[in-house]
């Protein structure tokens, strides 16, 4: 039984992914007043009687988590960011091109309306043009997010390069307060590819505590000239060090882990010359792996911000008038 808010929130945020919901009720300075998750996300919808379409399957999905927050506050808005508003999700949200900030989404958001309710606002994902498209649908969010937590703290850096790890890692500068291009690497995705379906996986084992020496094993051998010859390359020494004895089963996983990051920032390191200030963003842990690697290629140690995308729901809810801003001081 879900306990009743404590007090009135102005804004309901929806964090809906691939795999997961996170519902944030959020109070009148963009406080979290109160967090839900459930694993009802654009892939794995509810099912059965009385679900006819995907819309009642979405609708199905927000009241099993929500619903008792939106009959009791019926008029608070509603905004969302994610795979839902992908081609695959409620409905499809177009697109922003860059320059982007927080006003540019707020306009372009897609509006759902909902039988009996309010209607759900659908933040847009990015699209950079060019003989190489990128995109990105989420993290817009969690940078609105970023910068709405230096505002908070009285910052307004006219530069900034957000880094945010992850499955696909994007990399995004931001000037004056708007994204003006990003990045993707597909490190993640990469990783997992190679440690489970390539001969690498063979000698590797999982689930051991984390190898430093490894990791950074990993990282020297990417700046090195040997990484000259690039990852595919590289790649191949968690196998041999393995059969000449050099790296242990358990250590694998975080040497490997090491080459691709430090591949990775090495592949930044002419667009970091500049000493543009940066920010991780994401998971704490690999937030860390990152700073490490920015650091032993000699850049300035970034800052880590985590559990920023209510924040960024808030920032664009604010742009678009759905929440009235009200300065909250939040504890540090």
């Amino acid at each position: 039984m879900h306990a009743a808010l404590a007090s009135p929130p102005a804004l309901f945020a929806l964090d809906w992914g691939t795999s997961s919901l996170r519902a944030y009720a959020l109070g009148p300075g963009g406080q979290v007043l109160a967090t839900r998750r459930s694993e009802h996300g654009v892939m794995n919808l509810p099912a059965g009687a009385g679900i006819a379409t995907p819309a009642e399957a979405f609708e199905a999905a927000l009241q099993g988590l929500c619903g008792d927050w939106l009959a009791a506050h019926a008029d608070t808005p509603l905004i969302a960011c994610g795979m839902v508003g992908s081609a695959q999700g409620w409905r499809e949200a177009r697109y922003q091109p860059l320059p982007a900030r927080a006003s540019e989404l707020a306009t372009a958001m897609t509006v759902i309306a909902r039988p009996g309710g309010e209607p759900l606002h659908v933040v847009p994902g990015l699209l950079q043009s060019g003989e190489l498209p990128n995109v990105m649908r989420g993290e817009e969010t969690q940078i609105a997010g970023v910068l709405q937590s230096l505002a908070d703290e009285g910052r307004a850096p006219q530069r900034l390069l957000v880094g945010l790890p992850g499955t696909h890692t994007k990399w995004a500068w931001v000037e004056d307060g708007a994204v003006v291009r990003f990045e993707t690497f597909m490190t993640g995705e990469v990783y997992a590819a190679l440690s489970q379906h390539t001969i690498l996986g063979r000698t590797m084992v999982m689930g051991a505590p984390h190898d430093e020496p490894a990791f950074a094993r990993g990282l020297r051998v990417a700046r090195s000239p040997l990484g000259a010859l690039g990852v595919l390359s590289t790649v191949f020494s968690v196998r041999t060090l393995g059969l000449t004895g050099q790296l242990t089963g358990r250590a694998q996983p975080d040497y490997l882990s090491g080459l691709l990051i430090g591949h990775e920032v090495a592949a930044l390191a002419p667009a970091l010359q500049d000493r543009t200030p940066v920010v991780l963003c994401g998971e704490p842990l690999l937030c860390v792996r990152y700073a490490t690697a920015l650091e032993a290629q000699g850049h300035p140690a970034p800052e880590i911000r985590s559990g920023v995308t209510p924040l960024g729901l808030w920032r664009i809810a604010q742009a678009a008038g759905l929440a009235v801003p009200t300065p909250v001081r939040r504890s540090a």
